[in-house]
């Protein structure tokens, strides 16, 4: 699942993902990952797995890393 969620964040944010792991930090550490990007990620996410995010489930701390956005979508699966 962490693989899917690289190459849809790497989507989203029209870049390529070499040598991103699970420490890989999204939020703050990457300037293409803004709002809009987010945005993007969780349409696709939610397309790719056929989930829901509410606003309430969305936190910064979801969006630190690849490994606490993999967490993230886990918990929806």
């Amino acid at each position: 699942m962490e693989a899917k969620v690289i190459d849809l964040v790497s989507e989203a944010l029209n870049t390529t993902a070499e040598n991103w792991t699970r420490e890989t930090a999204l939020l703050g550490a990457l300037p293409e990952f803004d709002s809009m990007a987010v945005v993007t990620l969780l349409a696709a996410m939610e397309e790719t797995f056929d989930v829901e995010f509410s606003d309430d489930e969305i936190t910064a701390e979801a969006f630190e890393t690849i490994g606490s956005l993999t967490e993230f979508l886990q918990t929806k699966l």
